[in-house]
């Protein structure tokens, strides 16, 4: 659906992010904004939605507490969440948005729900990935 990339494409220019990998034919693209925290932001066109994914960290074995803290701390993210991936092992921010009326203020209010996650718990985060 080029439609879905190009408007897509257009929101993030218009936001300043700096894209650092696209491909049309997998409908993918990778953002950063390095002065909000933002590295290897993947969005990912999956009609009818578009996910959106950040690495955070690798969660240690046998850590039950971290688990606990980061469902506690998604009750307060105002858009995405904490996820695991496939391994189990590395903690993601995720959010997915709907494609057929999706506008620029809704992925602006998703990222920036982003950056203030990395800047209000960007301590906890560190501690997380250390232990």
């Amino acid at each position: 659906m080029a439609e879905y990339y190009n408007r897509v494409k257009n929101y993030l220019l218009d936001l300043d992010y700096n894209i650092t990998y696209e491909s049309e034919a997998e409908e993918v693209f990778v953002v950063e904004k390095s002065e909000a925290g933002i590295q290897n932001l993947v969005l990912a066109i999956a009609d009818p939605i578009l996910i959106m994914e950040q690495y955070l960290f690798e969660i240690q074995e046998g850590k039950p507490e971290v688990y606990r803290e980061l469902l506690i701390k998604n009750r307060d993210i105002v858009h995405g969440a904490f996820a695991l991936d496939e391994s189990g092992k590395k903690v993601v921010f995720r959010d997915t948005l709907q494609l057929e009326n999706l506008d620029q203020n809704e992925i602006e209010g998703s990222v920036n729900s982003l950056e203030l996650l990395l800047s209000e718990y960007s301590d906890e985060l560190i501690q997380f990935s250390k232990n």
